[in-house]
């Protein structure tokens, strides 16, 4: 029988969680995908404020998605995770990790034992000090991580990994289907826009931005005087694509393109950076994902604000469907359900 994991999304809005057989396979099985909606105010930004509130749907999420395991693996994302350059001397990946406390204080915005603390590595090389490894310290706020758990806990599921949100999204688009070059892959969420860029798979950069679909439709709701679910509507009908908005449109796809200005702004600052400062190896490409990126026009917006081709990503391009699965809705969900692939896919604790 194949061994399955669940990866959960845990949203804004939304949990979102898919099961996937023989997840650490070249090409995992989906078997099995179900989302409920939030209550307001249990989820912020993606940390857990309501444990018990979250842990009682996702119980219903467990019933209505028929899922046969309660392994599961949890994703964070939010503005209380950072990614940060750190070289080290070259020592065991455990070692490495044991020093972390006493040479990431300086980088943190919080105590050192309010963090949780991982180290990435990328590549080696020698300096005049030695050997030293190159790559990403990851530091989460201890807090923010724990209300997520608790709230799988309380649900009776077994959390047996918590993994950054871009990392996985990076191994299910990016590393498993090897993507060749250095590419940018850009996540559109409800509240916030991660980017992380990989050279041939392998993850070099990582950067959250506190903006997402949500802050485009409040802006939007603000500016026509609409209900937020008229201006969802409206925002997924018009976007910012010109062949769109050239009648009744034209309104609508101006106020979202001026209040997506910002966020594309932000990205194309995001992707100068990364280019400047290894001009050997800039961004050749941006693939797009998220519930955001589905907003007409936005695809063509980053090429243009940022000088490279972007395109959406393909989450199934190295996932088999299982045939009890409605193919057509996946595609239609595909954009929702891409975290929670990621996540799932490659566990090693199935």
């Amino acid at each position: 029988m194949a061994k399955t994991i669940v990866g959960v999304d845990i949203g804004t809005t939304t949990i979102r969680a898919v099961e996937l057989g023989d997840p650490g396979k070249p090409r995992p099985t989906l078997l099995r995908y179900a989302e409920l909606p939030l209550s307001e105010g249990a989820v912020s930004r993606g940390e857990v404020l309501e444990p018990n509130t979250v842990g009682g749907i996702l119980k219903q999420l467990w019933s209505v998605g028929g899922f046969k395991t309660r392994k599961v693996v949890l994703g964070m994302g939010n503005q209380r995770v950072l990614a940060r350059d750190l070289s080290v001397p070259s020592a065991p990946l455990q070692r490495i990790r044991e020093s972390l406390p006493f040479v990431a204080q300086e980088m943190l915005p919080v105590p050192v034992q309010d963090a949780l603390l991982d180290f990435y590595p990328v590549s080696e090389s020698m300096t005049e000090n030695g050997p030293t490894t190159h790559g990403l310290l990851i530091a989460a706020v201890k807090e923010a991580v724990l209300g997520n758990v608790k709230a799988v806990q309380a649900a009776g599921l077994t959390p047996v990994e918590v993994d950054l949100i871009p990392f996985a999204l990076d191994r299910l688009l990016l590393a498993r289907p090897r993507v060749q070059g250095t590419v940018a892959l850009v996540d559109v969420g409800a509240s916030t826009t991660s980017v992380v860029v990989a050279a041939e798979g392998v993850p070099q950069f990582v950067r959250i931005i506190a903006a997402g679909g949500s802050d485009i439709t409040a802006g939007l709701a603000a500016r026509l005087g609409v209900a937020p679910e008229e201006a969802e509507r409206l925002k997924r009908v018009h976007g910012i694509a010109p062949d769109l908005a050239a009648t009744e449109g034209q309104p609508v796809a101006s106020a979202v393109m001026e209040i997506v200005a910002d966020l594309l702004v932000s990205l194309r600052n995001t992707i100068s950076y990364y280019s400047n400062t290894r001009p050997t190896h800039p961004v050749a490409g941006i693939l797009l994902t998220g519930g955001g990126s589905q907003l007409p026009g936005f695809a063509n917006a980053v090429a243009d604000y940022t000088r490279v081709p972007a395109r959406i990503g393909d989450p199934f391009a190295s996932i088999a469907l299982s045939r009890s699965l409605d193919a057509q809705r996946l595609r239609h969900d595909q954009a929702a359900i891409t975290v929670a692939l990621g996540l799932a896919m490659g566990s090693e604790a199935a």
